[in-house]
């Protein structure tokens, strides 16, 4: 059984000035796909498709410094952001400035392989950080993209064989701020570590206005968020045959207090972590309504007066049934109700039998 996975591999620094050169010419191309769209949708009301887009770039590949599948990949990625976003015009794509656009150069199958130890691509050989072994693999589509620190990276897409998870457990999962995912067996995944010890000294780079040290502190606290939160559904993956997670989602709250908070647990990151994950590994993955988890017994399923209630409630992190009298952990007892929903038990009115 076959399955697609990307792979991401850092490209060697002396690369740079050439993949800037050609991230560039895509901003370039980019910028005459928007303009030339808006005037055909303004004067024609015509919406072009990337098939009418392609033979106003075609030809200018070499005087661009460009594959000439690239510029099919950005009129094909052009149409397609432009239906996503359901937008006439979309931003452009800056090459220089405070708020210029991070480099991307995409790549359709083809058009990139590798070749006596490098990577090779429109003529030119790429030095990268092998940490795979690219050379067994055949390459799908791709692109290299530079990062805020301006470290540029080769991304591909290749056929793997797919690992069957050979574990029976059923698992639910409740996302939180203290704990960033609470599983009903107990096992949990602990807020703040990524950051904690890294604020005094992101202050310091911060007041001292140092720009390059502020962005490495931060790619520093978003690699160890990746990491973690990889390990932590890489754990599940292999113990697990179901997982349940609460559909709970995190953009409403970033407009909140509780953003900071929010965007450094990475809910987000974590449901499409284990959602390919889970596809992968042949495992059943669900967001199930969490709506009540909180408040119900997980033991007998009553709504008992002595729940926590609302926001008053939030600081309530242990209690215990008024119906039952079982003691409960906040989160533990979510986690439970949210793996019996995912098993078709509704959150509220289920009788004792």
């Amino acid at each position: 059984m076959k399955q697609t996975k990307t792979l991401k591999v850092r490209v060697r620094d002396k690369h740079v000035p050439l993949l800037q050169q050609m991230a560039r010419s895509v901003n370039c191309v980019w910028n005459y796909l928007n303009e030339l769209s808006t005037r055909s949708i303004r004067e024609r009301g015509r919406f072009l498709s990337a098939f009418d887009l392609h033979p106003y770039t075609k030809g200018a590949n070499k005087e661009l410094g460009l594959h000439s599948q690239t510029l099919q990949e950005i009129a094909r990625e052009y149409v397609t952001r432009r239906k996503q976003f359901k937008k006439s015009r979309l931003n452009w794509r800056k090459s220089g400035g405070v708020r210029r656009s991070l480099g991307w150069i995409p790549i359709n199958t083809g058009a990139a392989r590798w070749k006596n130890g490098q990577l090779y691509h429109n003529g030119h050989y790429f030095n990268v950080w092998d940490s795979y072994g690219l050379s067994q693999y055949a390459f799908r589509s791709g692109s290299f993209n530079e990062d805020a620190r301006g470290r540029w990276y080769f991304n591909v897409v290749v056929e793997v064989d797919a690992e069957i998870s050979a574990g029976q457990d059923k698992i639910g999962i409740d996302l939180g701020l203290k704990d960033i995912a609470t599983c009903s067996d107990g096992v949990k995944l602990e807020a703040g570590r990524f950051y904690r010890d890294l604020e005094p000294k992101l202050a310091i780079a911060q007041r001292a206005r140092n720009k390059k040290r502020v962005k490495a502190i931060h790619a520093k606290i978003a690699n160890r968020r990746k990491d973690a939160l990889h390990q932590f559904t890489r754990k599940l993956v292999k113990r697990a045959g179901a997982i349940y997670v609460g559909n709970v989602k995190p953009s409403s709250l970033t407009q909140t207090k509780l953003a900071k908070s929010v965007l450094d647990a990475g809910w987000g990151m974590l449901k499409t972590m284990l959602e390919y994950k889970c596809a992968g590994a042949g495992i059943v993955f669900k967001a199930v309504n969490e709506a009540y988890t909180t408040q119900t017994c997980s033991n007998c399923g009553a709504l008992p007066d002595s729940r926590p209630k609302g926001i008053a409630g939030l600081g309530i992190r242990e209690w215990t049934c008024s119906a039952c009298g079982v003691r409960h952990d906040r989160d533990i007892n979510a986690a439970k109700n949210m793996l019996a929903v995912g098993h078709g038990r509704p959150a509220v009115g289920i009788p004792v039998l």
